[in-house]
């Protein structure tokens, strides 16, 4: 696989029909989180939730492209966690026609990458408890469970994961 680019979003409009889309490739993921309805993703939420996680202190939203420029997924990093200062991978979606054919893999190897030439030595997330192929996938990547607690936005119950960079 040819490695993807990360780059910021921007909010154009083009982007955000491009997110719209990739959010509908993921109706379990929809359902799950109970964040949107996956036969009806609506834009003006989509954006709207995505402003409000790229305003929140130190976080950034990032969308990953092939060398054709075409989406491959979305990656939300946070990079000091304000409870304990450190990084966390807010949510990670990969395109459902790109399921099982490495490029979450990938886009996880490249947040490690530029988390160590940072200089940080570990990294964390949340699986919602409800999703056990996140949980497999995360596992299968070397992360190891470190809590259970419910998310702070809407009280899911959730696993927290945490992987050594050093």
């Amino acid at each position: 696989m040819v490695t993807p680019t990360l780059s910021p979003l921007t909010f154009a409009p083009h982007e955000i029909a491009e997110i719209v889309d990739l959010y509908a490739s993921n109706p379990g993921y929809c359902l799950d989180s109970g964040e949107y309805d996956p036969e009806l993703v609506q834009a003006d939420q989509v954006e709207a939730d995505l402003r409000e996680e790229v305003g929140t202190e130190s976080c950034e939203v990032l969308l990953a492209r092939d060398a054709r420029g075409a989406l491959l997924g979305l990656l939300s990093l946070l990079h000091r966690h304000p409870r304990d200062g450190r990084p966390w991978i807010g949510l990670l979606l990969v395109h459902g026609r790109l399921h099982r054919k490495g490029v979450g893999r990938r886009l996880v190897d490249l947040v490690e990458e530029r988390l160590r030439a940072e200089g940080r030595d570990g990294i964390r997330l949340a699986v919602l408890e409800n999703r056990p192929s996140s949980l497999a996938f995360w596992s299968s990547l070397g992360w190891q469970e470190i809590d259970r607690r419910p998310d702070v936005q809407r009280g899911r119950p959730c696993i927290v994961m945490h992987k050594e960079l050093a």
